[in-house]
């Protein structure tokens, strides 16, 4: 019997090994690889295309929504699930924005993981019970906030979306060019892009972004004054 290859992206350890022995009873499941970001989960998936993987939504360096759109973008034919400890409209509205095939909350027990596994690697969609509930009303999300939000991130550009996270997360400058690997002016150049496409000219305006398009989780965030 051919397995399900599963690749785990989780920063937190504990958590990741969590993962790992509790698929490691499942005969038909065998996890490949484990990543502690979402680079590091894209470097992987291009190497090692498994099936399945279990992506955590607020990772450091690129967080799973945008490594969920460059996994897609480099192995169409892998599935992604989203994990999260939070189920808000705006992650669920922007993990299936961005081409994942299911969310599951990080309660979501052993067997509904198991199953939401088999069940993308069919082909198929799978989301955690009390989210599947709320499918109708967020999906087709109607007019307003969260179309207008979801419009402006469409126009951003990978780079652009790595370059936000970082400055949400409380990065600097010189700190932000260090983790891409690029020059200081080029990040200068990006953050002016960025507010230019979200009409924001601020960086605390451009966290409360971040955390309202689900591109980060609120819970990581320091307290914006």
């Amino acid at each position: 019997m051919k397995k399900i290859t599963v690749l785990l992206a989780e920063d937190h350890t504990i958590v990741r090994e969590g993962f790992r022995k509790m698929l490691e009873f499942e005969d038909d499941i065998e996890v490949v690889g484990e990543a502690q970001d979402g680079r590091q989960a894209v470097a992987l998936v291009t190497k090692l295309r498994p099936a399945v993987v279990l992506m955590d939504i607020a990772m450091p360096l690129l967080n799973g929504l945008e490594a969920t759109r460059q996994v897609l973008k480099a192995v169409p034919a892998t599935r992604v699930l989203i994990l999260s400890a939070h189920s808000d409209d705006a992650y669920v509205t922007s993990a299936t924005e961005s081409g994942a095939a299911g969310f599951l909350l990080k309660q979501t027990s052993a067997q509904d993981v198991c199953r939401a596994i088999r069940e993308v690697q069919k082909g198929k969609t799978f989301f955690s019970a009390s989210i599947s509930r709320r499918l109708d009303r967020i999906n087709p999300p109607s007019p307003g906030r969260n179309g207008s939000l979801k419009k402006k991130a469409a126009q951003l550009t990978s780079r652009e979306m790595e370059v936000l996270q970082l400055i949400a997360e409380g990065k600097a400058n010189k700190e932000t060019a260090d983790e891409l690997g690029i020059g200081i002016k080029t990040v200068e150049k990006h953050r002016e892009h960025l507010m230019d496409k979200l009409d924001i000219h601020d960086t605390a305006g451009l966290t409360r972004y971040a955390i309202a398009a689900g591109i980060i989780e609120s819970s990581v965030q320091l307290t914006i004054v």
